[in-house]
């Protein structure tokens, strides 16, 4: 990731002077969890959660800067302890993208930004690149992120986020219920959104800056806001199966996997 300065304010943020555009990789961080609370700080064969998704973040060669965005000292602390790059924010932030956009204000010298969730530890590298460069290299796109392949059966569970494309690969549609309407069987593909995107710099900040739209109220997903705005959005298809920390079952199937792999 080349040589980097070091600038100290109430962070440890290091950026690469070299670059007039530079690509951040952020990822937000909250201590509180409705389903697993301090899942950032939980650690798994010794190292906290945010510590194996910076390692992953550290692996793309997209990134001339890494951050982690969180408004609880205990996480800034505990990324501090590893060596990572930290910066507070406000409690007062409603989702991740504003907690970004408090980050990429301080900095001029961002011009695109991944954000990377903080509980996807098994991410890979080459796909947190695929999302950068899309939003990098495509001209039309404001916003990047990812789908996979999905069953019908996959289809029908709300919590898995459904997506539409265009011939292009632009999303046409996000929701959580099962779309398209298959009435004809089998004459449609099926695809589940991976939580990361890309964004340009002005495109977060326009985002962001936007009320929340009728279709974002109504399903809860804040790229709907982008999307009735008219906004676009690039998607790359990946054939891996993510495996976010939301809950403690998925805690016990992360840590089941980190031990088969050591075998």
């Amino acid at each position: 990731m080349g040589i980097f300065n070091q600038n100290i304010t109430n962070s440890t943020s290091f950026v690469r002077q070299d670059y007039v555009r530079s690509t951040a990789i952020i990822i937000p961080a909250r201590y509180g969890s409705s389903r697993l609370e301090g899942k950032p700080l939980i650690k798994v064969e010794g190292k906290p959660i945010i510590q194996w998704v910076y390692e992953k973040a550290m692996q793309a060669k997209e990134a001339d800067i890494i951050i982690v965005a969180t408004d609880d000292e205990r996480i800034f602390d505990a990324v501090k302890a590893f060596g990572g790059n930290v910066e507070m924010t406000s409690t007062e932030h409603k989702c991740g993208s504003d907690r970004i956009k408090e980050v990429v204000m301080r900095h001029p010298e961002i011009s695109y930004i991944v954000n990377l969730q903080g509980d996807e530890p098994l991410i890979k590298p080459e796909s947190i690149d695929e999302v950068a460069k899309n939003v990098k290299e495509n001209e039309s796109a404001d916003i990047s992120t990812l789908i996979r392949k999905i069953t019908p059966e996959e289809a029908e569970n709300p919590n898995l986020v459904k997506c539409v494309v265009d011939y292009n690969g632009f999303a046409m549609y996000f929701s959580r219920s099962k779309i398209p309407f298959e009435r004809n069987t089998g004459k449609a593909n099926f695809y589940g959104h991976l939580g990361i995107y890309g964004y340009k710099r002005d495109a977060l900040v326009k985002m962001t800056e936007m009320p929340q739209s009728t279709y974002e109220q109504a399903e809860s997903l804040e790229q709907l806001r982008a999307l009735q705005n008219g906004m676009k959005i690039k998607t790359s298809l990946v054939d891996f199966v993510p495996v976010g920390i939301d809950t403690a079952e998925d805690l016990v199937k992360f840590r089941s996997i980190i031990s088969s792999s050591k075998n």
